[in-house]
């Protein structure tokens, strides 16, 4: 699934350290816990996030698994590109999508404690939407993600990073600009991607939506692309927004990230006051769902 100035926190802002806090939302700015505290645990703004993240995939996999009965890959690129908006606009915050999740991981936009309990979640609401879904459809043909008998294991790999790079680096912008289109643009980089890679992979993009159907059917059939392609592409796409195409691109900001330290501290401290960023404060593209996708 995009981030502006705003008074109220959402789910995945940073936690402030306030010894023994009993608050259910983080607390005015301040210095973060360590992304691996046990404390985020007691927050009910964390818990709030990850059950968003269950329901979204379960929302976006159910529905990308109903269109996929239908022949032909149209069906399942409308239907992944209108609900990847629909939850853009209304829940705003999840990602719905473990390689997107990752990439926010790997460029310092997420804690390591909270990727890792989204993740989970992402992947029990594909397995349950997978497992509603093959109860109510006529067979299992249309549920798991398959290389096409007209290309290779290589080109469905190229496809996948492809398709998953250029979702990835929409919704990364997306969430930087602020865009009101921002929906619009996530859900129609689903469909494109859907359609471009589909007659080559399926056009997963997202490795709970080819998990949960391989959970439900045991269909493992060349699986590791579906995790490796989106993976590698949503990982490239973040580096490629965040530390050169961003306009807070920076390479203080890069060695931040490569050093494993806040990332966000080196944005706030290089912004001047005269500039865009200083006017309207970044945030982490994790606040504003990263993908649905």
């Amino acid at each position: 699934m995009v981030p502006s100035h705003r008074d109220s926190p959402l789910p995945w802002d940073p936690i402030p350290e306030v010894p023994h806090t009993t608050a259910l939302c983080p607390l005015p700015s301040g210095v973060t816990l360590p992304s691996l505290c046990p404390q985020e645990l007691r927050r009910g703004c964390f818990w709030q996030g990850v059950l968003a993240e269950a329901a979204a995939t379960f929302i976006f996999v159910g529905m990308v698994l109903g269109a996929s009965a239908a022949p032909g890959p149209l069906a399942p690129a409308l239907a992944g590109g209108l609900v990847a908006g629909g939850l853009a606009c209304s829940l705003g915050t999840p990602q719905a999508n473990p390689a997107l999740t990752l990439a926010l991981l790997c460029t310092r936009k997420m804690g390591a404690l909270r990727g890792a309990v989204g993740l989970l979640a992402q992947c029990a609401g594909a397995t349950a939407a997978a497992a509603a879904a093959r109860t109510v459809l006529p067979d299992d043909i249309g549920l798991v993600t398959r290389v096409s008998a007209v290309g290779t294991l290589g080109q469905a790999l190229a496809w996948e990073t492809l398709a998953t790079f250029q979702l990835a680096l929409v919704t990364f912008a997306a969430a930087d600009h602020a865009a009101p289109q921002g929906g619009l643009a996530l859900g129609s980089a689903v469909a494109a991607g859907a359609l471009a890679a589909g007659p080559f992979s399926g056009g997963s993009m997202n490795p709970a939506r080819s998990l949960g159907p391989a959970i439900v059917t045991g269909v493992w059939d060349d699986h590791w692309v579906y995790w490796l392609g989106p993976v590698l592409g949503a990982v490239l796409a973040g580096f490629s927004y965040e530390f050169v195409l961003a306009p807070s691109a920076s390479q203080e900001k890069l060695g931040a990230c490569l050093a494993c330290r806040d990332v966000a501290l080196v944005e706030t401290t290089s912004t001047s006051p005269s500039s865009p960023s200083a006017r309207a404060p970044l945030a982490p593209p994790a606040e504003q769902g990263q993908g649905t996708a």
